[in-house]
């Protein structure tokens, strides 16, 4: 349901500027041994007025971060705190990216230009601050695949391999490596405003607050809502719904985020760092993506529960700012605005048009019934059931037939099976890229799931 990208030209601003003297740090990038173009975000690049640049200038701005016209003159390693597996830790920070550059596209929205693997900064611990070119790979899979199934999600914009051999204790070891740059709509997070608060720095938090609420505006909370005045209380209630709604979003898509930590979630609402993502091979509200999430805090079913958590903490953040009373308000929007956003992705992916909120939360209903009786992926079940298509016998069935398809139709509904990204699928593309240096299974890859979300868009 995302709109498609437009062209328009180059026009950097870098608000973040002001607040960069508490909030970040400047950093350099890496001096990377190599820099060899793998991928350019030809679906983006137009849309931030970048589409202009040669391949040679691409390199220099991505893989050698020469500084863009009129942009950061530096890259800027932001500062912040976050819970990790709801264990409070306050030694974090971008420890291998750094936001590059701000611009605004067409409509006038301002979007970041962040990275992933450019090098270490104060805040890598004991990391090295790379990436491995897999890891790479994967978030251009996740995110075009997210994308096309109306994600909010940030975009990946380049990826660029950087020559180095890198150790994993997770991958075959030494593996390839790369710097990769996200299009993002912000880079604040939840832990920001907890840095803020652990460091009891009230007037920095007014500043982020407002910042937010002029860059990442959004509707006013309701006219009956205590402190609907209050920018601290209008942010919360803004934040609440972007992340009520990326809930329902990752649960229509089958998706499994896998690390859902506060310093992974961004004030704007997006979908962002992917790490040991995955989708649901079965309908499984068990399923975990992360290896080392051994209690399963973050499995697929638990997702809206993670992120209606991490709103609460950063109410507990605002309370520097504002009452309680107005943001407990706020957080109790979470569930009913969850369940609303639910029924209408739910729909939406089964092109169908609602049939009012009882009719539709028993076809949701009786759909995931079905999906776990019958082990069927998600991608496989919203496909052969596409605007009603193959009502089965049973009580899902009979909820089904009671719907209007909406919307075109489009021939790839009428093709066996939909694109998917299946575990296997992406450790194909990566085998072909190891072994043989083979970047056609990921170009067919993209191709596919752009094609997908074009389908999905007509609707």
């Amino acid at each position: 349901m995302q709109a498609e990208p437009q062209a328009c030209p180059y026009t950097p601003d870098t608000p973040i500027a002001e607040l960069a003297p508490w909030l970040a740090d400047p950093v350099s990038a890496a001096d990377f041994p190599a820099a060899s173009l793998r991928f350019r975000n030809r679906r983006w690049d137009a849309a931030v007025g970048l589409d202009s640049l040669d391949d040679a200038e691409w390199v220099r701005h991505f893989g050698r971060f020469e500084a863009l016209p009129g942009n950061l003159p530096q890259p800027l390693a932001l500062r912040y705190h976050g819970h990790q597996f709801r264990t409070y830790n306050p030694d974090l920070g971008d420890g291998r990216g750094f936001l590059f550059a701000q611009l605004r596209d067409g409509a006038g929205r301002l979007l970041d230009l962040g990275t992933k693997g450019s090098g270490q900064t104060p805040w890598s611990r004991q990391g090295d601050g790379r990436l491995t070119l897999k890891g790479a790979v994967r978030e251009i899979l996740a995110t075009e695949m997210l994308e096309a199934l109306g994600v909010n999600t940030s975009k990946t914009f380049s990826v660029i391999e950087t020559g180095e051999e890198l150790f994993r204790s997770d991958e075959p070891s030494p593996t390839r490596s790369a710097v990769l740059v996200r299009l993002s709509h912000g880079h604040v997070r939840i832990g920001t405003f907890q840095r803020l608060a652990y460091l009891e720095e009230r007037e920095h938090m007014a500043a982020l607050v407002d910042y937010c609420l002029r860059e990442f505006p959004g509707p006013p909370p309701p006219d009956d809502a205590p402190g609907r005045d209050e920018p601290a209380v209008i942010l919360l209630h803004q934040v609440v719904e972007r992340l009520a709604r990326l809930a329902a979003e990752w649960m229509t898509a089958g998706f499994v985020h896998g690390v859902l930590n506060t310093d992974n979630m961004n004030v704007s609402g997006e979908s962002f760092d992917y790490g040991p993502w995955r989708w649901l091979p079965a309908w499984d509200p068990g399923f975990t993506a992360a290896y080392f999430d051994h209690s399963g805090l973050y499995a697929f079913g638990r997702q809206p529960e993670a992120l209606y958590w991490n709103c609460g903490q950063l109410a507990v953040a605002l309370r520097a700012l504002a009452e309680a009373p107005p943001l407990v308000a706020a957080l109790e929007r979470f569930g009913p605005l969850y369940q609303a956003a639910l029924a209408e992705r739910f729909l939406w992916r089964l092109g169908l048009v609602s049939q009012g909120e009882e009719a539709d939360t028993l076809l949701i209903g009786e759909a995931e019934r079905f999906m776990r009786e019958t082990q069927a992926s998600p991608d496989a079940f919203f496909h052969r059931h596409r605007h009603g298509r193959n009502p089965p016998d049973g009580p899902f069935g009979e909820a089904l037939r009671r719907y209007a398809p909406a919307g075109a139709d489009d021939p790839l509904w009428a093709e066996e099976a939909p694109p998917t990204l299946l575990i296997e699928r992406v450790e194909e593309i990566w085998a072909a890229i190891a072994a043989k240096d083979d970047w056609q299974p990921l170009a067919e890859q993209v191709a596919a799931m752009r094609r997908l979300g074009a389908a999905l868009a007509a609707d």
